[in-house]
Protein backbone atom coordinates (compact mmCIF):
# COMPACT_ATOMS: atom_id res chain seq x y z
CA UNK A 1 0.00 0.00 0.00
CA UNK A 2 1.27 3.79 -0.60
CA UNK A 3 1.91 6.27 1.26
CA UNK A 4 -1.41 8.26 -0.12
CA UNK A 5 -3.85 4.97 0.56
CA UNK A 6 -2.80 5.33 4.18
CA UNK A 7 -5.43 8.34 4.26
CA UNK A 8 -9.15 8.02 5.96
CA UNK A 9 -11.83 9.83 6.10
CA UNK A 10 -13.61 8.90 9.79
CA UNK A 11 -17.19 9.60 10.19
CA UNK A 12 -17.04 9.90 13.71
CA UNK A 13 -16.64 12.35 16.55
CA UNK A 14 -15.06 9.95 18.53
CA UNK A 15 -10.81 10.58 19.70
CA UNK A 16 -10.73 7.11 20.74
CA UNK A 17 -11.78 6.29 17.24
CA UNK A 18 -9.46 8.51 15.83
CA UNK A 19 -6.52 7.74 17.96
CA UNK A 20 -6.92 3.83 17.33
CA UNK A 21 -6.47 4.68 13.63
CA UNK A 22 -3.70 6.96 13.66
CA UNK A 23 -1.57 4.12 16.26
CA UNK A 24 -2.62 1.96 13.16
CA UNK A 25 -0.21 4.23 10.94
CA UNK A 26 -3.65 5.74 8.92
CA UNK A 27 -3.88 9.95 8.56
CA UNK A 28 -7.36 10.38 9.55
CA UNK A 29 -9.40 13.57 8.56
CA UNK A 30 -12.65 13.57 10.74
CA UNK A 31 -15.87 14.57 9.43
CA UNK A 32 -18.06 14.78 12.14
CA UNK A 33 -21.61 12.93 10.86
CA UNK A 34 -24.87 14.67 11.22
CA UNK A 35 -26.86 11.90 11.38
CA UNK A 36 -29.45 10.14 13.00
CA UNK A 37 -28.83 7.94 15.78
CA UNK A 38 -31.70 6.90 17.38
CA UNK A 39 -32.46 3.06 17.31
CA UNK A 40 -33.51 0.94 14.53
CA UNK A 41 -37.01 -0.25 16.25
CA UNK A 42 -37.39 -4.29 16.07
CA UNK A 43 -33.18 -4.39 15.28
CA UNK A 44 -31.15 -6.49 17.23
CA UNK A 45 -27.95 -4.72 18.97
CA UNK A 46 -25.58 -6.07 15.85
CA UNK A 47 -27.82 -5.23 13.22
CA UNK A 48 -28.81 -1.65 14.73
CA UNK A 49 -25.24 -0.87 15.33
CA UNK A 50 -24.64 -1.10 11.51
CA UNK A 51 -27.60 0.31 10.62
CA UNK A 52 -26.62 3.70 12.56
CA UNK A 53 -22.80 3.08 10.60
CA UNK A 54 -24.09 3.17 7.77
CA UNK A 55 -26.22 6.17 8.36
CA UNK A 56 -23.10 8.36 9.33
CA UNK A 57 -21.44 6.71 6.48
CA UNK A 58 -24.46 7.87 4.44
CA UNK A 59 -24.17 11.51 5.06
CA UNK A 60 -20.64 11.29 3.44
CA UNK A 61 -22.11 10.24 -0.05
CA UNK A 62 -20.37 7.94 -2.46
CA UNK A 63 -16.73 9.00 -2.67
CA UNK A 64 -13.70 7.08 -3.61
CA UNK A 65 -11.92 8.25 -0.35
CA UNK A 66 -11.60 5.72 1.82
CA UNK A 67 -14.12 5.88 4.65
CA UNK A 68 -15.23 4.26 8.14
CA UNK A 69 -17.70 5.07 10.36
CA UNK A 70 -18.97 3.15 13.59
CA UNK A 71 -21.33 2.67 16.08
CA UNK A 72 -20.72 0.95 19.56
CA UNK A 73 -23.75 -0.04 22.22
CA UNK A 74 -23.46 -1.61 25.78
CA UNK A 75 -26.15 -4.63 25.87
CA UNK A 76 -26.79 -5.74 29.46
CA UNK A 77 -29.42 -8.38 29.02
CA UNK A 78 -32.22 -7.17 26.53
CA UNK A 79 -31.68 -3.26 27.15
CA UNK A 80 -29.07 -1.04 25.05
CA UNK A 81 -27.42 1.21 26.65
CA UNK A 82 -25.87 4.39 25.23
CA UNK A 83 -24.68 7.41 26.32
CA UNK A 84 -25.97 9.24 29.33
CA UNK A 85 -27.36 12.16 28.98
CA UNK A 86 -27.00 13.07 32.82
CA UNK A 87 -24.96 12.35 36.24
CA UNK A 88 -28.52 10.57 37.52
CA UNK A 89 -28.04 8.14 34.04
CA UNK A 90 -24.55 7.34 34.61
CA UNK A 91 -25.38 6.23 38.14
CA UNK A 92 -27.89 3.99 37.23
CA UNK A 93 -26.36 2.36 34.25
CA UNK A 94 -23.37 1.28 36.33
CA UNK A 95 -24.85 0.57 39.35
CA UNK A 96 -26.74 -1.75 36.90
CA UNK A 97 -23.31 -2.99 35.09
CA UNK A 98 -21.96 -3.81 38.56
CA UNK A 99 -21.34 -7.20 39.41
CA UNK A 100 -23.00 -8.52 35.62
CA UNK A 101 -21.57 -9.88 32.65
CA UNK A 102 -22.76 -7.16 29.70
CA UNK A 103 -21.54 -7.03 25.60
CA UNK A 104 -20.04 -4.46 23.70
CA UNK A 105 -21.34 -4.21 20.17
CA UNK A 106 -19.77 -1.79 17.76
CA UNK A 107 -21.13 -1.66 14.40
CA UNK A 108 -18.85 -0.63 11.82
CA UNK A 109 -18.85 0.39 7.68
CA UNK A 110 -16.07 0.78 5.51
CA UNK A 111 -16.45 2.25 2.38
CA UNK A 112 -14.47 3.46 -1.35
CA UNK A 113 -16.93 4.57 -4.03
CA UNK A 114 -19.80 1.93 -4.04
CA UNK A 115 -17.95 -0.82 -2.26
CA UNK A 116 -18.92 -1.72 1.19
CA UNK A 117 -17.89 -4.18 4.09
CA UNK A 118 -20.52 -3.78 7.17
CA UNK A 119 -19.56 -5.92 10.24
CA UNK A 120 -20.30 -6.16 13.74
CA UNK A 121 -18.41 -7.52 16.54
CA UNK A 122 -19.06 -8.15 20.31
CA UNK A 123 -17.08 -8.58 23.15
CA UNK A 124 -18.22 -9.82 26.50
CA UNK A 125 -17.20 -7.78 29.81
CA UNK A 126 -17.26 -8.92 33.16
CA UNK A 127 -17.73 -5.71 36.18
CA UNK A 128 -16.96 -6.50 39.67
CA UNK A 129 -19.70 -5.60 42.15
CA UNK A 130 -19.34 -1.69 42.66
CA UNK A 131 -19.95 0.28 45.73
CA UNK A 132 -22.17 3.04 45.60
CA UNK A 133 -19.00 5.40 46.44
CA UNK A 134 -16.77 4.15 43.77
CA UNK A 135 -19.65 4.12 41.17
CA UNK A 136 -20.58 8.56 42.69
CA UNK A 137 -16.25 9.43 42.81
CA UNK A 138 -15.82 7.64 39.29
CA UNK A 139 -19.33 9.84 37.57
CA UNK A 140 -17.96 13.21 39.40
CA UNK A 141 -15.15 13.12 37.12
CA UNK A 142 -16.60 13.28 34.00
CA UNK A 143 -14.91 10.27 32.15
CA UNK A 144 -18.31 8.52 31.77
CA UNK A 145 -20.34 11.45 29.90
CA UNK A 146 -19.68 10.69 26.33
CA UNK A 147 -19.24 6.67 26.37
CA UNK A 148 -21.54 4.21 25.72
CA UNK A 149 -22.64 2.35 29.49
CA UNK A 150 -20.83 5.21 31.09
CA UNK A 151 -17.23 3.91 30.89
CA UNK A 152 -14.05 3.74 29.69
CA UNK A 153 -12.48 0.98 29.77
CA UNK A 154 -9.18 2.58 28.83
CA UNK A 155 -9.34 4.99 31.78
CA UNK A 156 -10.41 5.11 35.33
CA UNK A 157 -13.16 2.48 34.96
CA UNK A 158 -10.23 -0.14 33.77
CA UNK A 159 -10.16 -1.21 37.16
CA UNK A 160 -14.03 -2.17 37.56
CA UNK A 161 -13.25 -4.80 34.93
CA UNK A 162 -13.14 -8.21 36.44
CA UNK A 163 -12.17 -9.76 32.56
CA UNK A 164 -12.96 -9.55 28.94
CA UNK A 165 -13.87 -12.15 26.42
CA UNK A 166 -12.95 -10.28 22.55
CA UNK A 167 -11.82 -7.59 21.58
CA UNK A 168 -10.23 -4.91 24.05
CA UNK A 169 -10.30 -2.21 21.42
CA UNK A 170 -13.84 -2.76 20.60
CA UNK A 171 -14.55 -1.91 24.06
CA UNK A 172 -12.67 1.13 23.79
CA UNK A 173 -15.16 1.95 20.65
CA UNK A 174 -13.52 0.16 17.44
CA UNK A 175 -12.18 -3.27 17.07
CA UNK A 176 -9.08 -2.30 15.21
CA UNK A 177 -8.37 -5.96 14.52
CA UNK A 178 -11.48 -6.29 12.22
CA UNK A 179 -11.12 -2.70 10.85
CA UNK A 180 -8.08 -3.09 9.78
CA UNK A 181 -8.79 -6.43 7.62
CA UNK A 182 -12.25 -4.48 6.22
CA UNK A 183 -9.82 -0.99 5.19
CA UNK A 184 -7.11 -3.14 3.42
CA UNK A 185 -9.61 -5.38 1.75
CA UNK A 186 -10.95 -2.13 -0.12
CA UNK A 187 -7.73 -0.16 -0.47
Amino acid sequence: MNVSSRRLVLSSASPRRRALLETACYEVEVRVPRADESWPVGMNSKDGAIAIAERKLDVLGFTDELALSADTVVVLGNDQLGKPTNEIDAKQMLMRLSGHVHEVVTGFCVSRGARRHREAIVTRVWFRPLSPTEIERYVATGEPFDKAGSYAIQGRAGAFVHRIEGSYTNVVGLPLTEVLAALEALS
